[in-house]
């Protein structure tokens, strides 16, 4: 499936991209989240179990086991606080 994926914040700047458009084979959000830690390096650090960052498809916040549609924007970021 083709995938829009954006990192936001301090994934952006650790990860020297803003966007990529992507070919996935996976189904899920953990699968995508797996698939850039086998990147390695940076990937692997700021997307470890235990690291707190949140994941939006098409605009909507998911839990890791939601299922990814085709053409789907994908949002990786840090969680935000407010006041």
């Amino acid at each position: 499936m083709k995938l829009r994926v954006l990192y936001f914040a301090r994934l952006r700047e650790r990860f020297g991209v803003a966007e990529e458009a992507m070919d996935f084979s996976g189904a899920t959000a953990a699968d995508l989240v797996v698939h850039l830690q086998s990147r390695g390096d940076v990937w692997a650090e700021e997307l470890a179990a235990g690291r707190a960052f949140r994941v939006a498809v098409n605009q909507n916040l998911v839990a890791l086991d939601a299922r990814l549609p085709e053409h789907a924007e994908v949002a990786i970021f840090p969680p935000v606080t407010g006041g």
